[in-house]
């Protein structure tokens, strides 16, 4: 991945808030079923969130009592297109948006809500709907001239802590919610991100999937004083513009099998420099086997992912993945760095195991996803001109995309891939230190 660059920074601009800014997309008995009544989901969702800020809102006002929105809610179509919003002629649009000007929220009942309930359940339409009600309660805290990156992730985290009443059952529209219900939810969030590449000060920029996914954790981790003190130097913003033409033509992806080699050889040298920092012993090179599918090498018990194409072998002590039909399918589907996220994910678990540490059980699990991560972060803060190996824009999307692919919960059974993501990015934003707590 030579010439690929992604570097980490804090916003440092000042923008104003923009009118109109929204979304941007491309069981149980009392959550409807995918392909129901949309509009119905939305109607439930609202009238939840406002009881949520009923509660919430003096929290971060002063101790003010909540004003519910005034110039109503309006789901839109191609026939009947939403309101004006500040004197502006309305046009149909597959979004969602809260108009500032006239104090209103509007959706489009015809395309993106439906579809969204559709392919990635009730509970993604809630938090669309969350969302832009943070819009609204921004209106109202005056939150001031900031750059739209950061009122968009502080709507995703106010989003975030209406989710946790969710998940802790007072919710009066979603009851019972599966970890795959949450799951499914964090993969429709991964869809409603901004093009790799889009500077994080541009016009209408809303953030990666990275960083937005982030800013929805803090709200159901933190709550909504957090999201409440998002400004422009303490937020972490991970976009940022393709360095040339090239790299942008290219999707900042290389050919598979220098992925491949390039990525394996820069893993084993991480390793080699910090294992022992972690272990206080030397790492030994770790042999990385690819194999053809349904031919994998013999391992009595392989410490297994992406449901058991890739292993890490504690008798043999060596990793090996699918080389056939998984990595190029992970290059193909969503890019060079998901085959990084493989790789990252099987070196961590060996050094999880060589360190006598559990890999198998929550804990273990989440312990090897921040490994991972911790990886990512040394990609990200070395010096990149001496390093045959950086990041580009994109990468930190692929990589989440890929660990959702490889730890989206099934029902009842082990972390979610909404903790493994979290996990994954306290190793990249604060490196191995952040392992080892």
């Amino acid at each position: 991945m030579a010439s690929k660059r992604l570097i980490v920074s804090a916003l440092v601009a000042v923008a104003g808030l923009a009118a109109g800014c929204s979304l941007v997309p491309v069981e149980e008995q009392q959550e409807p079923r995918r392909g129901g009544n949309s509009n119905d989901t939305v109607t439930r969702s609202l009238n939840d969130v406002e009881r949520f800020w009923t509660s919430e809102f003096g929290r971060i006002a002063d101790g003010a009592k909540f004003a519910k929105v005034q110039g109503g809610y309006y789901p839109y179509t191609e026939a009947d297109p939403p309101p004006s919003c500040g004197g502006q002629p309305s046009e149909y649009q597959p979004n969602a948006f809260y108009c500032p000007a006239d104090d209103f929220i509007a959706w489009d009942a015809q395309q993106l809500i439906p579809q969204l309930q559709e392919d990635y359940g009730p509970l993604l339409v809630g938090v669309v709907m969350a969302h832009e009600y943070g819009h609204a309660i921004q209106a109202r805290v005056l939150t001031g001239e900031l750059p739209t990156v950061v009122l968009e992730q502080q709507a995703d985290c106010y989003a975030g802590a209406w989710l946790a009443e969710v998940l802790a059952g007072n919710s009066t529209a979603f009851k019972n919610v599966t970890n795959k219900q949450l799951d499914d939810a964090v993969a429709g969030v991964l869809t409603l991100r901004d093009q790799p590449g889009t500077p994080a000060l541009s016009e209408g920029a809303h953030g990666n999937a990275f960083d937005r996914i982030r800013a929805l954790q803090d709200g159901v981790e933190e709550g909504v004083e957090t999201c409440a003190g998002y400004n422009p130097r303490n937020l972490p913003v991970t976009e940022v513009p393709f360095t040339n033409a090239r790299d942008e033509a290219s999707g900042g992806n290389l050919a598979y099998d220098d992925a491949v080699q390039l990525l394996a050889e820069d893993a084993q040298s991480y390793w080699q420099r910090t294992y022992p920092q972690l272990a206080g012993a030397e790492w030994p090179a770790l042999p990385v086997q690819p194999f053809r599918a349904g031919s994998p090498p013999e391992c009595p018990q392989p410490d297994a992912s992406a449901e058991g194409r890739a292993f890490y072998c504690p008798d043999g002590d060596f990793v090996a993945f699918d080389s056939t039909e998984l990595g190029p399918a992970l290059h193909q589907r969503i890019g060079d760095y998901a085959v990084g996220m493989l790789l990252g994910d099987l070196f961590a678990r060996a050094a999880q195991d060589r360190r006598g540490e559990a890999t198998r059980t929550e804990r273990g699990q989440l312990t090897v996803d921040c490994l991972a991560g911790s990886w990512t972060n040394d990609l990200l803060t070395r010096n990149q001109r001496q390093s045959k190996v950086t990041l580009s824009p994109g990468d930190l999307d692929e990589a989440v995309t890929a660990l959702l692919a490889f730890g989206r919960a099934a029902e009842g059974e082990g972390p979610t891939a909404f903790d493994r993501i979290a996990a994954y990015r306290e190793g990249t934003l604060k490196g191995l230190r952040a392992c080892t707590n």
